[in-house]
């Protein structure tokens, strides 16, 4: 199997490092920070945007997409790149989120699962096999491996179960994956169980993939425990491999998993706070739609070179929220996904100097604990 990622630099600081991820469209420079557009698109944000931003790889949502235009109709299009007019690197979730975030609705089977789709009641069965034919359809750069995501707590009997369970489909999703130019990553499971992460990441390397995702962290439990138990199942991916902690989003998170060795992140949550007037600044998260800000004319972050902070102040954008007008989402999601592609380019150039702790250290004292 070719290795799709190459190590660049090592921090002497820390586990942090620097690499290239090679795609059928390009590049993808790590560690990096995906923006999610779920349906296809970033909300509220054109594919130009994002490349002024700093967008590099899109993360798009397989099950979201088979469901609705259809994988069919998109793989007519030409592929999804065609489809949404981005011609740089997609990841496609394989659906195994939306398995756990519709736990009232579904029930899982060593065969695959059966829901109803949120959309107009449908069943769905989703085996391993269909999850990778609706990804090859799509023609994402890299696709994922169905799996189990657990909730938080989970007794320990259940979460062997789903993580042995996710372990064979994994093994079903590499033998009916057969577009050779897509990279195809497993999702390492075992919730907070230790020993279960271990055989979970053991097996999934003994079936071998190019890349490997943790999954089943950031869904209620504290950070603490969070980069304990990724920094845990790291001890059991190989090095050399691309290494992506799913659903991470925070500033603090970001930094303190990029310590430890992990080069891939996405996550909703930058975006979805900025629709709802919460921004990121050096100091710590702002609201930007707080009466306090009704008179203040400085741009959400001084420091910031975003378009938003370039040209629009607190007190406008706060207008704009207030009016409920659209413009209000689109320039605080442009200055929320932009600060976090600084802040992971910051981080790539801390690390090539060796400086990734004080970095970080004088990061996170500055941004605060909110």
């Amino acid at each position: 199997m070719v290795n799709p990622f190459k190590i660049i630099h090592k921090d002497k600081t820390s586990k942090a490092r620097i690499g290239k991820l090679v795609t059928s469209h390009g590049e993808v420079n790590t560690p990096i920070f995906m923006p999610v557009g779920t349906q296809a698109t970033v909300k509220t944000l054109s594919p130009e945007e994002l490349i002024n931003i700093g967008a590099e790889i899109v993360l798009c949502n397989a099950y979201h997409l088979a469901l609705r235009p259809g994988a069919e109709i998109i793989k007519e299009a030409g592929g999804l790149h065609k489809f949404m007019h981005w011609d740089r690197p997609i990841l496609t979730d394989s659906g195994g989120y939306q398995i756990f975030s519709l736990s009232d609705s579904r029930k899982i089977t060593d065969e695959g699962a059966v829901f109803q789709s949120h959309i107009d009641g449908k069943k769905i069965f989703l085996t391993p096999e269909e999850a990778v034919r609706i990804q090859n359809d799509l023609g994402a750069d890299i696709i994922m491996t169905l799996d189990e995501c657990i909730q938080y707590p989970c007794e320990h009997d259940y979460a062997e179960i789903a993580m042995q369970r996710t372990c064979k489909w994994a093994e079903r999703c590499k033998k009916a994956h057969v577009d050779e130019t897509q990279l195809l990553f497993p999702v390492i499971q075992g919730g907070m169980y230790k020993e279960l992460r271990e055989r979970c990441a053991n097996e999934l390397v003994e079936t071998g993939f190019p890349g490997y995702a943790i999954g089943g962290l950031s869904v209620g439990e504290d950070r603490s425990l969070m980069c304990e138990i990724a920094q845990h199942t790291l001890c059991f991916i190989p090095e050399r491999r691309v290494r992506y902690l799913m659903g991470v989003g925070d500033p603090r998170d970001l930094l303190e998993c990029i310590a430890i060795g992990i080069d891939m992140f996405d996550c909703v949550m930058p975006t979805r706070n900025a629709r709802n007037g919460t921004t990121f600044t050096r100091g710590g998260k702002l609201i930007v739609r707080n009466a306090e800000y009704a008179r203040n004319h400085d741009p959400i972050d001084s420091k910031c070179g975003c378009y938003t902070c370039k040209n629009y102040s607190r007190a406008y954008i706060r207008h704009l929220f207030n009016t409920r007008e659209i413009l209000g989402l689109r320039l605080t999601s442009i200055h929320n996904l932009y600060f976090l592609m600084e802040l992971i380019k910051d981080a790539r150039k801390a690390i090539s100097e060796n400086k990734f702790l004080d970095f970080k250290k004088a990061f996170l004292e500055q941004y605060g604990g909110n």
